[in-house]
């Protein structure tokens, strides 16, 4: 397919095609940290490296996504989204068999690292295909499927982890994306769309300033997280907020800059990525907190706790096609509003549970969280897309893939900043697992109360 599309790809096998080469991709990019997280225990014993050491095999995914996700963004606007993306699926690729071959910590963790920037490819680009495969009446729709597939892959990955790792060793983890990474490659050089391109000069500099504000903000998150010394978190956050003003004071003074701040200009667009980032704060804060409350507090063991923590993200895989669909027709920011009092609603239920409830008085509160997540994502990414002009779609997916990376990321330090305030080694587990699960509520409190502004604007 050759000629550039301007609003969607015709229905039939291509769009179909395309929409499965991005949904190979989409799931790589999840199924990799969810399954790595399973492994690591085994793969500590196996290059006898300490727990504390094997942790670096997710931070160094995660730092080089986080760093590189602007950029790449920026980049893909320039030179075509579908020459990033699949540019991105043969880096994953080939990281994965550096991975698979690791025989040392450093290997492993420098693989791990291309990796990241691979997934940073597949991720920032998205929306932009997205956009670019269907057509603007449909937008909703594939968007809400997109959303699917990641809660598919969340929660499908630990036990798709767990039977690899049942039948085969670590490496094999990696290995299996190897020829889905090829798949998607051949599909997405005969299908994914041709789109028009940027003409203008990449900004290095630009790039440079963006990755070390990330990078330092990361680190300071994380130093938050495992209790380092304040200086030092002062110091990477003070490093941090210096550099991102710089960056931000550069982007206002190009004529083509990397992230175009004009976009949060539009409140539209402000108020959106704004409720979406306190969200996934309310989900990172949720996710990482929800084992220990059920553990801790309700004293579920292990098999009891992942089968319990499936029903969020099933309940967000089954609602998030139908409410892309219904945004495609109805307002987007009423459904926002559904989506996030139901899940504030079901957080704070969660939060009220009693010393002894059953599992199915459990599972239809997490039901409600994921559900009302699932309603209010697909019809937020909308708004945020249609917001911007199609020749900065690649720029508006890095913002919200940078933004969805860093409300998680602060969700699960502010997890371990809890636990460490209510000394959660000493006997304060339960009352940690608590306010943690209550400051979810509280972000997704914010994130109704910030995105019920949208309803007075036009859809």
């Amino acid at each position: 397919m050759t000629a550039l599309i301007q609003d969607g790809m015709p229905a039939g096998w291509p769009r179909r095609f395309a929409v499965a080469t991005i949904t190979i991709g989409l799931s790589m990019s999840v199924l990799a940290n969810s399954m790595t997280n399973l492994a690591l225990p085994y793969i500590a014993q196996d290059l006898q490296i300490s727990a504390e050491s094997s942790i670096w095999i997710v931070n160094a995914s995660q730092i080089a996504l986080m760093v590189t996700l602007l950029p790449i963004a920026a980049l893909a606007d320039i030179i075509g989204y579908r020459h990033v993306y699949r540019a991105g699926l043969g880096i994953f690729c080939l990281a994965s068999l550096g991975c698979s071959l690791a025989p040392s910590l450093p290997w492993l963790v420098g693989a791990r690292t291309i990796q990241g920037l691979g997934g940073a490819a597949l991720m920032s680009v998205q929306p932009a295909l997205v956009r670019a495969i269907y057509p603007r009446n449909m937008l909703g729709r594939g968007l809400g499927f997109n959303t699917t597939v990641v809660a598919t892959s969340l929660a499908a990955g630990p036990s798709i982890g767990a039977a690899v790792l049942t039948l085969l060793s670590w490496p094999s983890l990696f290995a299996v994306y190897i020829p889905l990474g090829i798949v998607a490659f051949i599909l997405g050089e005969r299908y994914l769309p041709h789109t028009h391109h940027v003409h203008r000069p990449f900004d290095f500099l630009s790039a440079i300033v963006s990755g070390f504000t990330f990078g330092l903000l990361i680190f300071g998150i994380d130093g938050i997280a495992h209790g380092h010394r304040p200086v030092v978190i002062l110091a990477e956050l003070g490093g941090a907020a210096l550099l991102g003003a710089l960056f931000i004071w550069r982007q206002t003074r190009l004529a083509d800059p990397m992230m175009p701040v004009d976009i949060f200009k539009r409140p539209i667009f402000a108020l959106s990525i704004s409720t979406g980032s306190c969200t996934f704060t309310a989900q990172g804060l949720a996710f990482v907190s929800l084992p220990f409350f059920f553990h801790t507090v309700l004293g579920k063991n292990a098999t009891d706790t992942g089968f319990l923590l499936t029903a969020w993200p099933l309940a967000l895989a089954s609602v998030a096609p139908i409410a892309g669909r219904l945004a495609d027709r109805h307002h987007a920011g009423v459904l926002g509003a559904i989506g996030l009092t139901s899940m504030t609603t079901g957080l704070v239920l969660t939060a009220l549970l009693p010393a002894n409830p059953g599992t199915a008085d459990i599972m239809w509160r997490l039901v409600l969280c994921g559900a009302g997540f699932g309603i209010f994502s697909s019809p937020n990414n909308r708004l945020m897309m249609n917001a911007v002009p199609r020749e900065r779609s690649g720029s508006a997916g890095g913002i919200i893939a940078t933004a969805r990376t860093l409300g998680q990321t602060m969700g699960a330090a502010l997890v371990a900043l809890i636990f460490g305030l209510f000394d959660f080694s000493g006997g304060g587990a339960a009352d940690a697992a608590r306010a943690a699960l209550w400051l979810s509520a509280g972000f997704a409190g914010t994130a109704l109360f910030v995105g019920s502004f949208r309803m007075r604007l036009q859809r």
